[in-house]
């Protein structure tokens, strides 16, 4: 959520940032109301003093037996007044936070104008492209054909999008999740949490999840609980409503979860295999920083993010988004993305984003500074450590042999039982 007096300062900036989001708010609506409420708050205050006053001098009428009839019904008149005043402060504040909660982050200065993928900005890359001197098979065919995928029997437990991952695929799978987490752990520093797969509603909302997203997520309507999307929302939320002090910054956790999405709206859209699927496995990394470090500490989770991908030897590259492709939440985002080279292109596999103080309004997480001064929002950061479901197409079709198996990157060897090719007889 943004700071009310920042929409009061700067109405065109935040108007063209919504606009350039594709996200269509009132700005002129938040200015009117909350032009109302600060008059309504003001005339209900002056009303009260008036009323203090008055009742003090009624006291004093009664206590010389005089006539007080007339100030008493003047007073009941102002408290009448009050009350409406107050029905209609609620009211405006109701019809004010409905708008504020839908605003979207404004971008940071350094990211790029335009309106959709196409003008995200590459801003570097790593490795090299795997030369075959065969056909290259994708991930469906080498999954299939090595038992390790099984798409079928997942849509006939649960439907299209929840595949089932088979003995050395399922070994895979796990290897991944594990040295994801030894390497932001031990190497990289990181307090690992395992949190909830279940959040409730303020948890979504304070990260931005609710109202925008809801339509892309799974809800139980009983219990009230949303499947989680991403363990952002847990790990986010292990400090709503609290005061950190600033010798604890910068804090940085990290977490496996099950992700859950609708994915509403993407027919048509890369639907294919592990392309796009509504469960998948992820590792995030969550930040809890001061707003003087928060973008240098937006570089140190994208050099984390690209570090499992150098190790796991995957060409790869970095794009900036561009202002109309990036989240409701977010002020600055890098899109990591691996190669896979059956597909004949990038996959996205993290996003690293910024927020700012926008998650930390929302959830109340403060930081009382160390000068003294008064509490301050904290900044929060966020990116995929990774998910595992498009490394996993990466990596089989990267490492695939000409005899159909799949070979084993180093790194994860040791988390495969020494394992060095799937497959291999």
């Amino acid at each position: 959520m943004l700071d009310i007096q920042r929409i009061r300062d700067n109405p065109d900036q935040v108007r063209t940032a919504a606009a350039n989001k594709k996200n269509s708010v009132d700005i002129d609506a938040v200015i009117t109301l909350d032009s109302r409420r600060r008059d309504i708050i003001r005339e209900v205050e002056s009303l009260k003093n008036l009323r203090n006053t008055k009742t003090q001098e009624i006291a004093r009428l009664k206590k010389e037996k005089k006539d007080a009839t007339v100030l008493i019904d003047e007073m009941k008149q102002v408290s009448d007044k009050v009350k409406d005043l107050d029905n209609e402060q609620k009211e405006t504040e109701e019809k004010l936070d409905y708008i504020l909660v839908r605003i979207p982050n404004v971008p940071h200065s350094s990211v790029p104008h335009g309106t959709s993928a196409e003008d995200n900005v590459v801003v570097s890359e790593w490795g090299t492209e795997p030369v075959f001197n065969f056909k290259p098979k994708d991930h469906i065919e080498l999954g299939t054909a090595l038992d390790i995928i099984d798409f079928p029997r997942g849509a006939k437990i649960t439907g299209a999008g929840f595949p089932v991952l088979k003995g050395q695929g399922a070994l895979l799978e796990r290897a991944l999740i594990n040295f994801f987490l030894d390497t932001h752990t031990v190497k990289n520093g990181y307090t690992e949490i395992f949190p909830p797969f279940l959040a409730n509603r303020e948890s979504h909302f304070g990260v931005g999840q609710l109202p925008k997203s809801e339509e892309q997520m799974y809800y139980m309507e009983k219990d009230e609980l949303f499947c989680i999307p991403t363990a952002e929302v847990p790990v986010t939320n292990l400090h709503r409503d609290e005061t950190l002090t600033e010798h604890e910054l910068t804090k940085k956790y990290c977490a496996y979860s099950a992700c859950f999405r609708r994915e509403a709206g993407s027919y048509g859209k890369d639907t294919k295999g592990y392309l796009r699927v509504h469960q998948f496995n992820k590792v995030e990394m969550v930040k809890f920083t001061t707003p003087e470090k928060s973008y240098e500490e937006h570089e140190t989770l994208r050099n984390d993010a690209e570090g499992i991908l150098r190790a796991l030897g995957l060409k790869y590259r970095v794009l900036l988004l561009c202002d109309g492709d990036m989240s409701f939440s977010a002020a600055k985002c890098y899109d990591l993305e691996a190669w896979a080279p059956a597909e004949k292109k990038y996959l996205e596999v993290s996003s690293c984003s910024n927020f700012e103080d926008f998650q930390a309004r929302r959830m109340n997480i403060k930081y009382r500074p160390a000068s003294g001064d008064k509490p301050k929002f904290v900044h929060t950061l966020n990116g995929s450590g990774l998910a595992t479901s498009r490394i996993l197409v990466a990596i089989i079709e990267t490492y695939q042999t000409e005899a159909g198996t799949i070979r084993i990157p180093d790194v994860l060897q040791p988390y495969m039982h020494g394992m060095k090719e799937i497959g291999a007889r």
